[in-house]
């Protein structure tokens, strides 16, 4: 049943602005599992939620590979404005790595940063006018550079990776629908240097630890994947008419909930 029930949560959570991480982190809290024991389960199923996006944009990517065969500009920046946001997280996760491991151990810290987050998000909904930049190819470098670095702050657990590039995203001038769909893109790369780092460093310890077993990985991969799947067709028609703060909302009410049972129990 906790297969299925943290299958769900990083499907459901892994690219809507709520913070997958840290949503597996609470639910380790609350459930009382040794978070040691679901380590590499946590990390593995984190690939079917990025399979649901390759999938659903197969004919995106597909274009895109054509488009750089035949050096077309506008593949050629499309790839260039991910590589270019991709990058920060990459220095900045190297040179931190202990600390966000530290972080990793603290469900308080992702109650507040939930709540501080989803202030974030409807401070920025209602400050920000509509984008302008509606195409990937068409984001401006310096545009790149700073949806990268606010990447960045996705390292705090609880922050959200998805939260962090689609605001960051919108704070710099680019459409909601665009945001959106960069942070799917990014997600990939990010996700994949993040598990593979991950996979090397604790491998030992991962095998070692790891007793749900391949069958139990196999059924939240494919848990996750499917709801993945079905979660990003809706986030993009959510968000295309009605914005991001009732993920705001959310936010703060479970992270106020989860910072009182945090601090009660």
């Amino acid at each position: 049943m906790t297969i299925i029930l943290l299958g769900i949560v990083e499907g459901i959570t892994e690219f809507l602005p709520v913070s997958s991480t840290g949503h597996l982190i609470l639910a380790g809290a609350l459930l009382g599992y040794d978070d040691q024991r679901w380590q590499l389960f946590n990390i593995v199923i984190q690939l079917g939620a990025i399979l649901a996006v390759v999938v659903l944009y197969w004919r995106t990517f597909w274009a895109v590979l054509l488009g750089l065969v035949a050096l077309n500009p506008v593949s050629i920046r499309f790839v260039r404005n991910l590589l270019i946001a991709f990058i920060p997280a990459v220095v900045i996760g190297l040179l931190f790595l202990k600390q966000i491991e530290a972080l990793l151990l603290q469900p308080i810290v992702v109650a507040v940063a939930l709540i501080l987050g989803g202030i974030a998000i409807l401070a920025i909904e209602r400050v920000v006018k509509p984008g302008e930049v509606t195409g990937i190819a068409d984001l401006p470098v310096r545009t790149s550079v700073g949806v990268g670095l606010v990447q960045c702050l996705a390292m705090i657990p609880g922050v959200s990776r998805s939260g962090a590039t689609i605001m960051g995203a919108r704070a710099l001038g680019v459409d909601r629908r665009t945001a959106a769909e960069f942070s799917f893109f990014l997600a990939i790369p990010t996700m994949l240097g993040a598990t593979t780092l991950e996979l090397i460093k604790h491998h030992d310890q991962l095998r070692a630890a790891n007793s749900i077993g391949i069958t139990g990985i196999a059924i939240g991969f494919v848990v996750a994947f499917i709801v993945a799947l079905l979660v990003v067709r809706w986030f993009v028609g959510i968000v295309s008419t009605h914005g991001f703060a009732p993920f705001a909302w959310y936010r703060i009410v479970a992270g106020s909930a989860a910072l009182l049972w945090l601090l009660v129990k």
